[in-house]
């Protein structure tokens, strides 16, 4: 089931075209720049977006004049997240799975327990903050280990009525689309 969905919605991904990507992006990262949780946290942890996902990129560097920005390296040994500070965007290199991470001479380790805010990926979502990820459980690893707000963007298409969940799965806290903003009920 979570296989079936994953791949319709990374098609449908797969379909946006760049300039529509990116218009809806910007109408995210608007939504996310007046969020009440967003203006006050000082340190944040984005993911760097490739493949189709909301285009995080402007996001990042407009935060960098006022905002600590910590960015995920996968470790896929045991399939975690280092969290590193990340200080410009030169410092970014493609990595794991062909997104960009910061180059290793360049991470500088951060704790989960510093980060105020978590940007989600995902494939999909539904209204109550349950994610689909890419299978592989980076993200609900990481998210288990904190009381940070986490903040989930998705394309509408991407909101869907129910996603199968199980028990080792973390939803967020916050959705935001490029139409509105969902607070998910616990």
């Amino acid at each position: 089931m979570k296989e079936k969905l994953r791949k319709e919605i990374k098609e449908k991904r797969r379909k946006l075209i760049k300039e529509d990507n990116r218009k809806r992006s910007k109408e995210i990262k608007e939504r996310l720049f007046q969020l009440k949780e967003f203006k006050d946290a000082q340190t944040i942890l984005f993911y760097i977006s490739y493949n189709g996902e909301v285009f995080t990129h402007d996001m990042v560097l407009e935060s960098f004049y006022n905002k600590n920005i910590i960015v995920p390296v996968s470790n896929k040994e045991d399939c975690s997240l280092i969290l590193s500070h990340l200080k410009s965007w030169e410092e970014l290199s493609i990595g794991s799975y062909g997104i960009l991470e910061p180059r290793i001479e360049k991470i500088r380790k951060t704790d989960i327990k510093d980060i105020d805010l978590i940007i989600v990926p995902g494939v999909a979502f539904d209204r109550s903050g349950n994610r689909l990820g890419h299978g592989k459980g980076y993200y609900d690893r990481l998210m288990k280990k904190t009381k940070a707000t986490k903040v989930g963007l998705c394309f509408e298409f991407q909101l869907l009525d129910e996603i199968p969940t199980e028990s080792h799965d973390k939803s967020v806290d916050i959705l935001l689309t490029e139409k509105r903003t969902i607070t998910c009920k616990k």
